[in-house]
C-alpha cells in the first residue's frame, strides 16, 4: 500500500494535467494516499513561472475532491512551498491561510537564483555550490519553519555538473538535521531521481544516513509527478531501500501532524 506525499497538477505553473486525472490514476494504482502539493514560490525569479496558484480555486479542487473521492482515496491537502529569503513573510502566510495538513518546503532557487536555469552555478566549483546551496538552507530554516518536511533536499545535485564530496558538505547537513529534527518537521525521499537520471537518491545515502544516525524519524516518498505516469514511481525501491539504511516507517500526516506506517 502506498502513500505518494508529492504530486502536482495543473495549479502548478509546470504541470498542464487537471487534478482528476492525477487523482484517478492514484486510484488505478490502488494507492492509500495522494498529497496534492502545488507549487508555491514567491518571488520565483524567473517570469515564465511564476508559481502562485489560484489559490481559492485550489483549496475549492482540493475540498470537492475530498468528497468524490472519499470511498476510494484519502487526499491530503498539501502545498509546496519554494523558500526564498526574501519571501519568508509570504511563506509564512501562506503557510497559514489555510488549513494543509501537509506542506513541502523546498530550495528550487539559492542565492537568488534558480536552481534550473539561473546562474548560480557560474563560476563555481562543484564543491562551491553544495557548500553555498547548503548554507543557503540552513540560513533560511533558522528562519522559517512553516512546513512539514523539506523537499528534496540535495536538489543541488540534479542540475550541478558534478557531486561534491559529502565530507566537503556533510557539517552543513548535520546542522540542517540539528535544527529541523527537534522541532518535529521531516525529510522527503525523491524518487524524481529516476526520472532525472540523478548520480544519486535524492537526498543521497548518506544524507539519509546521518538523519536516521541522528535520530530522524519522519520521513515521506514523494514522487514528484507533474504527470499521472509518474505518481507511486519506483516506490516498490524506494521502500526497500530505506528499510535497507534502517528505516522502519514511513510518515503520514493529518492536520500538519506526522503519522506512521510500517514498511
Amino acid at each position: 500500500m502506498f502513500y505518494d506525499y508529492h504530486t502536482h497538477t495543473a495549479f502548478s505553473d509546470d504541470s498542464d494535467t487537471p487534478m482528476t486525472d492525477m487523482l484517478d490514476q492514484a486510484v488505478r494504482l490502488g494507492l492509500a494516499e495522494i498529497a496534492v502539493t502545488d507549487h508555491y514560490d514567491p518571488g520565483y525569479p524567473d517570469p515564465e513561472f511564476p508559481f502562485e496558484p489560484d489559490f481559492e480555486g485550489y483549496h475549492r479542487a482540493l475540498e470537492e475532491n475530498q468528497e468524490v473521492y472519499a470511498n476510494r482515496i484519502r487526499i491530503v491537502k498539501g502545498l509546496e512551498i519554494g523558500i526564498l529569503e526574501t519571501e519568508l513573510d509570504r511563506c509564512r502566510a501562506a503557510a497559514e491561510a489555510y488549513d494543509y495538513d501537509y506542506i513541502i518546503g523546498s530550495f528550487h532557487c539559492a542565492l537568488g537564483e534558480p536552481l534550473y536555469n539561473g546562474h548560480f552555478y557560474d563560476d563555481k566549483t562543484p564543491r562551491q555550490a553544495f557548500i553555498d546551496y547548503f548554507q543557503y538552507v540552513v540560513d533560511n530554516i533558522r528562519r522559517f519553519d512553516g512546513y512539514s518536511c523539506l523537499g528534496h533536499l540535495n536538489l543541488v545535485s540534479r542540475y550541478a555538473e558534478a557531486d561534491a564530496d559529502f565530507r566537503d558538505y556533510g557539517d552543513l547537513v548535520e546542522e540542517v538535521f540539528k535544527i529541523i529534527i527537534p522541532q518535529g518537521k521531516g525529510i522527503e525521499l525523491n524518487t524524481s531521481s529516476f526520472k532525472y537520471n540523478m548520480r544519486c537518491s535524492c537526498p543521497s545515502e548518506e544524507i539519509l544516513r546521518m538523519y536516521r544516525q541522528m535520530g530522524g524519524e519522519i520521513i515521506t516518498i514523494g514522487s514528484d509527478a507533474h504527470t499521472p505516469d509518474r505518481i507511486a514511481d519506483h516506490f516498490g525501491e524506494a521502500e526497500e531501500y530505506l528499510r535497507s539504511l534502517g528505516f522502519r516507517y514511513t510518515s503520514v500526516f493529518r492536520q500538519r501532524k506526522p503519522d506512521f506506517v510500517k514498511l
